[in-house]
């Protein structure tokens, strides 16, 4: 069995040598790191360990997440798992859909230079500058589509220059375009009725029965529904 292959990477200015072919979650604790913080759900997509990182010979520094990114030769990393963004306290009851509330919420949003940093810092290819300008027009379901997949990482805003706190304020605009514009679905409603009956009380059971194989099995023959067949 041939050696295993290691290459030198750099964490926080001290150099390592660690296993190839590895994330740079596993090769900071394959350097004995231990991870008290900013590591959640370890290879999902929960946000929590934010890393910036730089490759040798070029000038720019990049962004990921820790359990997704995998390392390369003379990288240069460390990890941030935590980024200090103010949020905005609110009660949506009290809030008026009508007016542009982000705004008055989040004044920065209005300093926005349309330079792009903040798409460019994001692990989940967001185009976070356009649901800013969204967030300009007062457009809550604009910000709301573009900005759905977001984990609230934080990269964002930590590039930022005009100190916009991105995820807070989309994170609002969800809230907000759910509870008071977005179309309550048909099937929603019916699901909810079935439940008030009980009516999948016996399926639950038989779940509730099942050892771990033979929930991974169901889970795997389970049908998915697609944009449109819910009913």
């Amino acid at each position: 069995m041939s050696e295993e292959k290691l290459m030198q990477i750099f964490i926080m200015g001290k150099a390592y040598n660690v296993p190839a072919g590895i994330t740079i979650m596993d090769a900071m604790e394959y350097a004995g790191y231990q991870f008290v913080r900013g590591a959640g759900c370890r290879s999902g997509f929960c946000g929590a360990c934010g890393t910036v990182y730089r490759k040798e010979g070029d000038y720019r520094l990049e962004f990921a997440l820790a359990c997704q990114e995998m390392v390369e030769e003379g990288m240069h990393l460390t990890q941030l798992p935590f980024t200090p963004a103010p949020r905005s306290r609110y009660v949506l009851d009290d809030l008026d859909a009508g007016e542009n509330v982000l705004l008055q919420h989040y004044p920065a949003i209005a300093r926005c230079v349309s330079c792009n940093t903040c798409t460019k810092a994001c692990p989940q290819d967001i185009e976070v500058m356009d649901y800013v300008q969204a967030a300009l027009r007062g457009d809550l379901e604009k910000v709301s589509e573009l900005s759905f997949d977001c984990i609230q990482c934080g990269l964002c805003s930590m590039r930022c220059p005009a100190d916009i706190k991105h995820y807070h304020f989309a994170q609002m605009a969800r809230r907000l375009y759910a509870v008071t514009q977005s179309p309550e679905p048909d099937h929603l409603q019916t699901r909810m009725s079935e439940l008030a009956e009980g009516i999948h009380e016996a399926e639950l059971d038989t779940l509730m029965k099942m050892n771990l194989e033979e929930l991974k099995q169901r889970y795997a023959q389970r049908v998915i529904e697609t944009e449109g067949e819910a009913s």
